[in-house]
């Protein structure tokens, strides 16, 4: 009864194969749908498990070493494992969306004319009809810039609402703790940031940033920016 806890492999189709080549067949709104897909099914699983009173962490066996006689052990693993494999899959996934807009992006920057900017590693640029219609929910508001910061150089303002940060969404963001993840780990590369904007007449802009977390570029953090959570009052510093 030792191994009580090892995931069975449970049954059904695993989404695996998005780690490899057949992702590069997928339209952006293929991705998006397994997202969606991904995640109502991780929802429903959860529901599984708070139908037995468990977690992932819940133990299925008495102090006796026995299995537990009031729960399901046996669904419970099987969902257990599921949840697991999904998870691996949707962080598969979700690089594999912020891999298709870096390169969409890129190329869209690659065939502009403008010259505005003549940089075009920091260029804010505004979403046109080439890019995807769907548009994130905002999770996270700019509440201040630093000048000469990277955040700065990248057109990033106070006011801003986040959409996207990087492969980091509302639906994931884990109280902005991805963001520092995604901004750690992408330290002197190019990070795409989606971004809405409120303009002096009123309407709102639809703007995509390109920030480059760096050190050493005379003030704090590697982007020079505060923002805060939607809906909560937690600043969080990068």
């Amino acid at each position: 009864m030792a191994n009580i806890h090892a995931p069975t492999v449970p049954s059904g189709p695993s989404s695996r194969p998005l780690a490899n080549g057949d992702v590069k067949q997928l339209s952006f709104a293929e991705l998006q749908q397994k997202k969606d897909n991904m995640e109502a099914e991780l929802k429903a699983l959860g529901g599984v498990l708070d139908s037995h009173g468990v977690n992932m962490e819940t133990p299925l066996i008495t102090r006796d070493g026995f299995p537990r006689a009031d729960i399901d052990v046996a669904q419970i693993r099987t969902t257990r494992s599921r949840i697991i494999h999904l998870k691996n899959d949707y962080k598969d996934l979700m690089n594999a969306i912020e891999k298709y807009l870096h390169e969409h992006f890129a190329s869209l920057q690659d065939t502009s004319d403008g010259t505005s900017n003549p940089n075009p590693n920091t260029r804010a640029t505004m979403m046109g009809d080439t890019l995807p219609d769907i548009l994130e929910v905002p999770f996270a508001k700019v509440n201040s810039v630093v000048g000469n910061s990277p955040a700065e150089a990248a057109g990033l303002k106070a006011g801003d609402e986040i959409r996207n940060f990087g492969y980091v969404n509302k639906s994931n963001h884990d109280n902005l703790r991805k963001v520092a993840e995604c901004v750690q780990g992408n330290e002197g590369q190019r990070v795409l940031v989606k971004v809405s904007r409120r303009t002096d007449s009123g309407t709102r802009q639809e703007l995509q940033l390109y920030l480059i977390p760096q050190r050493n570029w005379g003030g704090r953090g590697l982007l020079g920016c505060h923002i805060l959570p939607v809906h909560l009052d937690t600043l969080s510093r990068l």
